[in-house]
């Protein structure tokens, strides 16, 4: 169907807020000025250690004059291999001072990830520490070493630092996964932050009076969010430290603890949060969320408000944001919102024309967030940034995300999905053929395929399905450790299924719609199968097959080698605690992860709970919880 736009020479996109704001201070100066206005403030906060605006502002001095020193320049790119730290926080202001961009690393990933990262991004200088530092392949002389209060200990000078930096110049390169195989740097200029810090902290109402939490890694896009827009106001960031990020509960408490007031929550994370009992006396006024479809909306009786948003890596972080209002259309998920300020969203057909309101079509995004492009890589960059041919404004552009949406007759936008195959999975963006590429270089592997496969509760997990070499046995914990030494943990399937060939359509194409659904007979695992044996054994297997979707699981099945992971860990203790009544912990859980195992923990801690009972009534109440009863003993 032809759109009915086909013949307007210009294209109105849906609505976007102008603003104008000042690009002669860029973040690193926004957050001198406020060293100067407001010194002895608190700026960072990580355990019981804490930096001042002027501290914060004298130890990015002192990194930018050694980074200077090293040669490092405008547009230059400086490795960022730090943990969740103060470090972290001096680090990035610290390249940011002396007029480059950093390159932030996950020190969790493999060494040979990390490696690829620097070479392609042609990084010269990385922070790290000590230990950070002896794991990468770079020479010690271009190493410089922080330590966990953000100190280089090299004597350099903290006087202010003149950069000739403007909005055009680079503030950092993130890498996503790509689909060709392998990771692509995306390049953020100034402009583009400068434009969400303006945007947050103008919709957010965001002052120095407020307390917000960084719960991302610094790897991850979100925590640019989570950093700039309040280090350039004057409000103090907060830093979990010994704190579960990945269990709703840990969370919800250090976020009251901590009287955090705005917080980034990742999706799939936001959605258990917001259904937890809350005190009523909680600072907390504003949780933001993003990174993933957003399945559920907030209960009446949240404290709270909910912002959900959403934003390519190659548009700075956000794109679209809007408040979702409890139990708004219960017919629809919750909808990606509207364009945040200096903003374009177009969606078109094929042919990049605007379809009519309520259609599907691919988002296409224009405005100050686009990125510069893919680092040392052209084509790509033409491939997706493309020129926008409903501006009259010269150079102007689109990104083509590959999503699909459709406006609303309200304005909002509501997200339908990927194109292509690329998944997200807990918030990360995953392109399937990257671990494809790393799967068939193990010599027991002749051909594969990853798909994202949706579970009970619509969270989606990856699938591995593979087609074994010739006389070549393998087993689960070596196709495992053979990704794990590759890929980061986000990346690593769930499940691996055995096939004896991958199935195509007549055109010769994989036919992703035929690919059977993991089960007993033909996922892959290392150990034979075992009956469980008691009562308490038979019902934990029971749990966990229904929380897993399997058919059937042994005595000496691992949860988290049948696909488990800290997030599904949370919704296990939850079903153990219904039908046992006992607490388990997630601790509890990595250290007794098989059935016999686990079981062995429930019964120890329900012997505990219920000492005064004799074994006659204990073995009495396993039967009552083995028929899937909810009733305490008495």
């Amino acid at each position: 169907m032809e759109s009915i736009f086909a013949d307007q020479p210009r294209l109105v996109p849906l609505s976007s807020e102008r603003r104008e704001f000042p690009q002669d201070l860029l973040v690193p100066e926004l957050i001198a000025a406020q060293a100067v206005a407001t010194p002895s403030a608190i700026a960072v906060t990580y355990g019981n250690l804490s930096l001042t605006y002027k501290e914060l502002d004298v130890r990015a001095n002192e990194l930018a004059h050694i980074l200077r020193s090293l040669g490092v320049g405008l547009d230059e790119v400086v490795g960022l291999c730090l943990n969740r730290s103060l470090a972290m926080i001096v680090g990035a202001l610290g390249i940011l001072r002396a007029g480059a961009a950093y390159l932030p690393l996950d020190p969790t990933y493999p060494t040979e990830r990390l490696t690829f990262f620097l070479k392609d991004a042609q990084v010269e200088i990385v922070l790290a520490d000590q230990r950070i530092a002896e794991t990468l392949d770079v020479p010690p002389e271009r190493v410089v070493h922080l330590d966990c209060e953000g100190r280089a200990g090299l004597g350099g000078t903290s006087g202010p630092l003149l950069t000739a930096a403007n909005a055009d110049n680079l503030a950092y390169v993130i890498y996503t996964s790509g689909s060709t195989g392998q990771p692509k740097g995306v390049e953020i200029t100034h402009g583009g932050l400068l434009n969400l810090v303006y945007w947050h902290r103008s919709s957010f109402n965001v002052s120095p009076k407020d307390r917000a939490s960084q719960l991302s890694t610094l790897a991850f896009d979100a925590a640019a969010w989570e950093l700039w827009p309040y280090l350039t106001t004057g409000s103090s960031l907060h830093l979990p430290h010994n704190v579960a990020v990945g269990e709703p509960e840990a969370v919800r408490d250090w976020l009251t603890s901590q009287e955090i007031t705005i917080a980034f929550v990742p999706t799939p994370l936001a959605e258990r949060v917001i259904t937890l009992d809350w005190d009523q006396s909680i600072a907390l006024r504003l949780m933001l969320t993003g990174a993933d479809t957003l399945h559920r909306y907030p209960p009446q009786t949240l404290r709270f408000r909910l912002v959900n948003n959403y934003g390519p890596t190659e548009c700075t972080v956000v794109a679209t944001s809007g408040t979702v209002l409890p139990d708004e259309h219960p017919d629809r998920v919750p909808t990606i919102g509207r364009p945040i300020s200096n903003t374009q969203i177009f969606i078109l057909n094929k042919n990049m024309q605007q379809v009519a309101t309520g259609e599907p079509g691919e988002i296409y995004i224009g405005g100050a967030g686009l990125a510069r492009g893919y680092r040392k890589r052209a084509v790509l960059t033409a491939e997706r940034f493309v020129a926008n041919p409903f501006s009259v404004e010269p150079g102007a552009r689109l990104y083509k995300t590959g999503d699909l949406a459709r406006s609303l007759p309200d304005g909002q936008i509501a997200f339908l999905g990927r194109i292509d195959n690329q998944v997200k999975i807990r918030g990360f963006r995953i392109e399937p053929a990257e671990i494809e590429k790393v799967l068939d270089e193990h010599p027991g592997v002749r051909a594969s395929s990853v798909v994202a496969r949706e579970a009970e509760g619509g969270e989606k997990r990856l699938i591995a399905y593979f087609v074994p070499a010739d006389k070549i046995q393998v087993k689960y914990t070596e196709l495992r450790n053979f990704i794990g030494s590759r890929l980061p943990a986000y990346m690593m399937p769930a499940k691996f299924v055995k096939l004896d060939a991958l199935p195509l359509n007549p055109s010769g194409k994989l036919d992703h719609a035929v690919l059977p659904s993991p089960n007993g007979e033909n996922t892959l695992s290392d150990e034979t199968f075992v009956e469980p044996r008691t009562i308490t054994e038979k019902r934990v297997a029971e749990i966990l097959g229904g929380l897993l979707e399997l058919e059937r699981v042994g005595a000496e099945d691992n949860f988290f080698q049948l696909g488990g992971h800290s997030l599904l860990g949370t919704q296990l203790m939850a079903r153990l605690r219904r039908a046992f009544n006992v607490d388990i912990s997630l601790r509890g859980l990595f250290e007794a992860p098989t059935v016999a195992k686990l079981s062995a923990h429930v019964e120890t801690l329900l012997v505990a709970k219920v000492g005064a009972m004799s074994e006659e009534e204990v073995q009495h109440f396993l039967e009552i919880a083995s028929s899937g009863q909810e009733s305490e003993p008495e």
